[in-house]
């Protein structure tokens, strides 16, 4: 044991224990879940903590590995995940209305959830190799191009959500890195024209309804507008300290839908209150406190803007998240970062904060 904290003394260890009250608070939501259901093999349960320990492990190898790696081969890792974005449309098998998923055996795989690690490193690689250039429309346009070939196959399989995440995540580091005022009037006026003609020729119906209903709810309670209004009451009905847990009305007696995955916020509003999601919201607040202090701490520019792609995916997803859990953006089926149930999002999320932390070691 002495040797093993020797080895990670340099480890950022509050980050660590935060990343553990995540992984102790899903399980514990989705055992209180499983509780309400009509078997009790606790399936769900199980798997998530497999997957939480086989994310650590893979969490330790991200942070050994010494970040200057990903730099090295950020280009072939980019082409590597283009083809396989390319093989899931081909050969990928079709979940929920989405061709976006790789089934082996019991488990199923979504390539896209790594597809986001491979466009930060990517992003980080020439971020830093032309932050000081950024002046210059032709960089933005460049990165901004190579972020909409990855949006536009996974617009394909269609997954709006993740869609919205890639280019979400380019758009945060590009803020931060700096763009000048007539530069972002251009880009304003560029996305507006993109979101028109993504109405039309790329959204599905179903995608163009939801959105419709994300501004108006009750024109479809009981089809789109369901799934909002049932998760507004289950965080309403929480109050201050929560029904407790397996006592949410609104989980337990399956009126929420998805509760393990796209609306677990609700039912920790639900089972826990106002007092839980409070605490929930301020983990997370102190998870992106560590990683932009890391950031911020990192002696190189690829260094920092790894550690900026990986907060900037992180909270774009927290956000749309919470949001359509709250009614105040589109239900797109994105999982809470480390809360949600799913194999590749929480192993996704747990090399990302992996590579997060071997910035730290070697910047400390």
């Amino acid at each position: 044991m002495r040797n093993f904290f020797l080895r990670w003394r340099n480890l950022d260890w509050l980050l660590f224990f935060a990343i553990i009250i995540f992984l102790v608070l899903s399980s514990s939501i989705l055992y209180s879940l499983s509780l309400n259901t009509d078997t009790t093999n606790f399936i769900i349960f199980k798997k998530q903590i497999f997957i939480a320990l086989t994310g650590l492990a893979l969490f330790f190898g991200a942070a050994r590995v010494n970040y200057s790696f990903w730099s090295t081969y950020s280009k072939l890792i980019f082409i590597l995940f283009v083809l396989v974005l390319i093989s899931v449309l081909l050969f990928g098998t079709n979940l929920k209305g989405t061709t976006g998923w790789i089934v082996i055996g019991s488990f199923t795989i979504q390539p896209v959830e790594f597809a986001k690690l491979a466009l930060i490193i990517w992003l980080a690689r020439y971020f830093s190799e032309n932050a000081p250039e950024f002046r210059y429309f032709k960089h933005i346009l460049i990165s901004g191009l190579m972020t909409l070939f990855f949006v536009l196959l996974v617009a394909m399989q269609p997954d709006l959500g993740s869609s919205l995440v890639l280019f979400g995540t380019w758009l945060v580091v590009l803020l931060f890195t700096g763009i000048r005022k007539k530069h972002l009037i251009l880009l304003f006026g560029t996305l507006v024209a993109i979101s028109i003609f993504a109405w039309f020729f790329v959204l599905q119906d179903y995608q163009q309804s939801r959105i419709l209903t994300f501004f108006d709810p009750g024109r479809d309670p009981r089809g789109d507008g369901y799934n909002v209004i049932q998760s507004i009451v289950a965080v309403g009905s929480g109050q201050l300290f929560g029904r407790g847990l397996a006592l949410g009305s609104q989980s337990s007696l399956r009126f929420l839908p998805e509760p393990g995955t796209d609306f677990i916020f609700a039912v920790i509003g639900e089972e826990l209150g106002l007092v839980g999601v409070s605490l929930l919201l301020a983990l997370f607040a102190f998870v992106f406190y560590r990683l932009f202090r890391t950031m911020r701490r990192a002696q190189d520019d690829f260094g920092a803007y790894l550690v900026l792609g990986v907060a900037a995916m992180l909270l774009v997803q927290t956000f749309i998240n919470i949001g359509m859990n709250m009614g105040i953006s589109p239900v797109t089926g994105i999982p809470l970062p480390l809360v949600s149930a799913g194999g590749s999002s929480l192993w996704a999320s747990l090399i990302a904060l992996g590579l997060v932390q071997s910035v730290h070691i070697r910047n400390s």
